[in-house]
């Protein structure tokens, strides 16, 4: 509780000082909006934002579970697979030196402008923190369990599924996190190459028109999004790091 109220606090002070700021320094709206004005705006565009906000949101959320599921298996496949390390370890590193923003226009070429564009690039971004933890967690498996299953006449199987996979449940978890702060960002700079609908596509429309108010407000929503987003995996990642597999 005691860190709730000093996190709304904070929040408060900050509100103020930004409407202190608008207002001595005597800033045109189309600048920088009070967060009065903002408030505002969201509330009587909520319908408008919202409508916007759940097609961002289904993006972020299906390039989530596919991105997850992805990393997941091939971190598995690397984890197990000396021919796979060998041939696949240097594509998935040498893919991190593309700029995945860079292929936002040859994804919205390929995918057109609806839903999958976005997903995938959400997807891209998901991939790499996810694969890349849960395999250096697979990998740091202590070698006494392991020779302790051997012992018991687990085969390799056996190891992986009751071993290896639950002990490196931690890491996969932690790449989760962290690709769920940047997921949105993916769909967002999809929605700026090409979009009718979503947060991002609204933020460019708002912004054409001058209408700052609009853009901050579902700046707003996205960054609600996101720490939600961020909240409901952090407690699937602390139920899956108790070994609930």
């Amino acid at each position: 509780m005691r860190t709730i109220g000093r996190s709304l606090a904070l929040i408060a002070f900050f509100l103020l000082l930004w409407e202190g700021l608008v207002i001595v320094a005597g800033l045109p709206r189309f600048i920088l909006p009070p967060p009065s004005l903002v408030a505002q705006t969201l509330w009587f565009s909520r319908s408008l934002i919202a409508e916007h906000a759940l097609i961002t949101g289904a993006e972020v959320l299906i390039g989530l579970v596919l991105g997850a599921a992805l990393g997941f298996f091939f971190a598995i496949l690397l984890a197990t697979s000396r021919t796979a390390r060998a041939i696949l370890r240097p594509a998935l590193v040498f893919s991190q030196t593309v700029p995945v923003f860079a292929l936002a226009p040859i994804l919205t070429l390929w995918l057109g402008y609806g839903l999958w564009s976005k997903v995938a690039m959400a997807l891209l971004i998901i991939f790499f923190p996810v694969t890349s933890a849960f395999y250096d967690a697979l990998m740091r498996t202590p070698e006494g369990w392991i020779g302790l299953a051997r012992v018991m006449g687990a085969n390799r199987g056996r190891i992986l599924w009751h071993v290896r996979i639950p002990a490196a449940l931690p890491g996969f978890a932690s790449g989760l996190r962290l690709a769920t702060v940047y997921a949105p960002i993916g769909a967002i700079i999809g929605e700026w190459v090409g979009a009718s609908r979503g947060l991002g596509y609204l933020m460019l429309l708002a912004n054409g028109r001058a209408k700052i108010d609009l853009m901050f407000a579902a700046l707003i929503v996205l960054a609600i999004l996101t720490l939600l987003l961020h909240a409901a995996v952090d407690r699937f990642g602390r139920w899956l790091s108790q070994g609930r597999i």
